[in-house]
């Protein structure tokens, strides 16, 4: 029987792997509605990761946690910049610019 590292190993490996190919297979134009939704989901993962940093239930959850807030608010601010500069490409331009 496996252990439940294995088990949890795994399910990160298959969600990776179907993730990456349904992410591969949408068209450019439903990019940026997908984006914000992948925003959207890296906020509840910021929520939780603030939540686990400041349960502080020992050292290694605060550090974990710690790191987890900062590379949830990066993935956060990073794709509001790219969505930002996606839905820029669809603004019509003046005549004269």
């Amino acid at each position: 029987m496996p252990s439940n590292l294995e088990s949890q190993l795994f399910v990160f490996l298959l969600a990776t792997f179907v993730g990456f190919e349904v992410i591969r297979r949408v068209s450019p134009l439903l990019h940026t509605p997908l984006m914000s939704l992948t925003n959207a989901i890296s906020a509840i993962s910021l929520v939780g990761s603030i939540v686990i940093a400041g349960a502080e239930k020992s050292q290694l959850s605060l550090i974990l946690g710690t790191i987890a807030v900062v590379c949830s608010t990066a993935n956060v601010v990073g794709g509001f910049v790219i969505t930002d500069r996606m839905l820029k490409m669809f603004k019509k331009r003046e005549p004269g610019k």
